[in-house]
């Protein structure tokens, strides 16, 4: 269970961080770079749901699956596996969470017709949102699988999974919520030559 008393320590006023295993990285760390870019994943798609409960329920119940799954994930990028007893069980995304969001993923995209084109970022205000969420995601998984190479630093491979899948989820929703692709913006290649 998670507390919070206080909301500043004073701990990281010299640059650093605390990981889950107690260790401190300086803030810009890769690491924390990359759980932090998880964590502004998490806050666009806040953005992308306001309103949307009235306007697209089914859709929202899944947006508010995938926060929480981004907490998870985020929680388990800053524990990494060392080996070592931490005296709990650290937190892990799981295989099966990435066949819920590939399952969500299938169920939303079964009635859109197929694309002949790029779509350009807009259309209705929440697809706008989403396609900023899916823009962030990317950038999340980059530094993810930037993480994941460096030595020394291990990455669960389900978590490289998940926020691929995000994206994607994120880019199906658009559509979704821009009238089902009826009010998706095509991109039209040279049209400004």
């Amino acid at each position: 269970m998670v507390v919070l008393n206080k909301i500043y320590t004073k701990t990281g006023d010299n640059g650093t961080t605390a990981l889950g295993s107690g260790e401190r990285r300086k803030k810009y760390d890769l690491r924390v770079s990359a759980y932090g870019t998880v964590d502004e994943t998490n806050s666009c798609i806040g953005i992308a749901r306001l309103g949307l409960a009235e306007i697209a329920p089914e859709m929202d119940a899944a947006l508010s699956r995938i926060q929480n799954d981004l907490f998870d994930l985020g929680a388990d990028l800053a524990t990494p596996d060392s080996g070592e007893d931490l005296g709990y069980e650290p937190l892990r995304i799981i295989a099966s969470q990435v066949s819920r969001i590939e399952a969500d993923i299938d169920h939303f995209n079964k009635d859109l017709s197929p694309l002949r084109s790029f779509i350009l970022p807009g259309g209705t205000q929440a697809a706008a949102h989403l396609h900023l969420a899916r823009t962030v995601a990317r950038r999340a998984e980059r530094l993810i699988v930037e993480l994941a190479e460096q030595t020394g630093e291990p990455v669960n491979s389900e978590t490289i999974r998940y926020m691929n899948r995000v994206s994607d989820f994120l880019f199906v929703a658009s559509r979704v919520v821009n009238d089902m692709g009826k009010a998706d913006i095509l991109w039209v290649p040279g049209d400004n030559r």
